[in-house]
């Protein structure tokens, strides 16, 4: 059956109509309408932190739904009963660049990078990645559909990115060679999501005078240009259509109220944080996106958690040997601490209510907590960190698996299915041959 129209099929039944009529009726506005509103939404959130993890002190030993967490993992025994760790999913995307490069910008896109120039830590240099990222890919999905459509789609998050585009810095992917740089500063987020009106009249009538200086120039330019200039029209459109709805939208929950004055900068990280996770779940709640990315710094991220009390960065203590009990010390602090992060963002979730619905958002959300490598000082792609919590997949929650080295654009396309977004490959169709990851509803 077709999760799209089950909404739908599922309020004519009740309101006993007959098989035969309900393929018509399913389509009328009032009928999709209706079902829209009774319908559950899904929310998908993707949490990113670098450098790889120590893996003796991230993965449960046991496999099943009897299982203990280890130290970086400690945090989540709350929520030990909505948390499926994935275990032996691995990156085998292969080509140029390095593996921070692969495992950056083919994480979520499952695709090979371009050839390019960007030098990495191989002889190999490399551009963007060549593919959609699923994140993008289930962002498409809902919105094609009235019944799934929001204002955004998604709304990219960062804390301390920095400056520099480079496929260390991009995990989400709109199309090949088109990297979506997640916003890190709140203060920018909070004018998209909740900009003031005076502020979209000037943009929109900025929006007309570009868009009439497109017209006038279409018959002048080369065929290859009107293809850029149609690419920029679309862009346009898509302002416009934000615009539009953010005028007409409505709050179930209220508009958060930001600390003001907090610098973007390395030692507010924690603050940053937390600001960047309350815009989000109000986003959520407000029904503004059902995707959404929290980035926290990028690939070879060289934080330094001073608030932790350590003064080397991340990325040099990553490279340490494993002998190096100290260094290993500190990386399972730093580990910790993002998984902390992750307990606050499913808190709040949690003790947010569903608007019109049952339960709490995170009910209805799963956050996918991930990484660019296995381990840090091998660079390895194997046994990439993937930690789900939360009831949106619908997936069986609560357990350890573990896998044989699968290759993780198959869990890309599970993860779309879980959303409703039935795809049997993601990325590169060679590895996702053998179709979707099984057993994890």
């Amino acid at each position: 059956m077709n999760h799209r129209n089950l909404g739908r099929r599922e309020l004519l039944r009740k309101l006993g109509v007959s098989a035969a009529a309900i393929p018509f009726l399913s389509n009328l506005p009032s009928i999709a309408s209706a079902a829209k509103a009774n319908r559950r939404k899904q929310r998908l959130v993707i949490m990113f932190s670098p450098n790889g993890t120590i893996p003796d002190e991230f993965w449960p030993d046991q496999e099943g739904s009897d299982f203990e967490l280890k130290r970086i993992l400690a945090p989540l025994e709350p929520y030990k009963d909505r948390l499926l760790t994935l275990h032996g999913i691995c990156n085998k995307v292969k080509g140029d660049g390095d593996s921070h490069m692969r495992g950056m910008s083919c994480l979520l896109t499952g695709t090979h990078l371009f050839p390019g120039n960007i030098q990495g830590g191989s002889h190999t240099p490399a551009g963007w990645a060549s593919g959609i990222s699923i994140d993008q890919e289930i962002k498409n999905f809902l919105q094609s559909n009235p019944e799934t459509q929001t204002r955004f789609g998604e709304l990219l998050f960062g804390v301390n990115v920095g400056d520099r585009a480079d496929p260390w810095t991009r995990l989400s992917y709109a199309g090949p060679n088109k990297p979506v740089a997640p916003i890190e500063d709140p203060y920018r987020m909070f004018e998209k999501m909740y900009g003031r009106v005076e502020d979209q009249a000037t943009i929109r009538s900025v929006l007309d005078s570009v868009q009439e200086d497109l017209r006038r120039v279409r018959g002048l330019i080369s065929r290859e240009d009107r293809r850029l200039l149609d690419e920029h029209e679309s862009f346009v459109r898509e302002m416009e259509k934000e615009l539009k709805a953010g005028g007409k939208q409505t709050y179930a929950v209220s508009v958060p109220e930001l600390e003001s004055g907090v610098k973007n900068e390395n030692d507010n990280a924690p603050l940053l944080g937390k600001m960047q996770i309350e815009l989000m779940v109000n986003g959520l709640a407000n029904d503004m996106n059902r995707v959404a990315v929290l980035q926290y710094t990028k690939s070879v991220g060289g934080a330094r958690m001073n608030w932790l009390g350590i003064d080397e960065n991340h990325h040099s203590l990553s490279h340490e040997p494993d002998d190096n009990e100290a260094a290993k010390e500190k990386l399972v602090k730093i580990n910790t601490w993002f998984c902390e992060q992750l307990v606050y963002l499913a808190k709040r979730l949690d003790e947010t209510p569903e608007p019109g619905g049952q339960g709490s958002l995170l009910d209805n959300t799963t956050i996918v907590w991930t990484n660019e490598l296995g381990k840090g000082n091998s660079h390895t792609l194997n046994n990439i960190p993937f930690v789900m919590l939360g009831g949106g997949l619908g997936f069986k929650m609560g357990r350890s698996l573990k896998y044989n080295k699968q290759n993780h654009n198959r869990l890309l396309a599970a993860i779309a299915n879980g959303m409703g977004h039935e795809i049997t490959t993601f990325g590169d169709p060679n590895l996702c041959s053998d179709g979707v990851l099984t057993d994890l509803s």
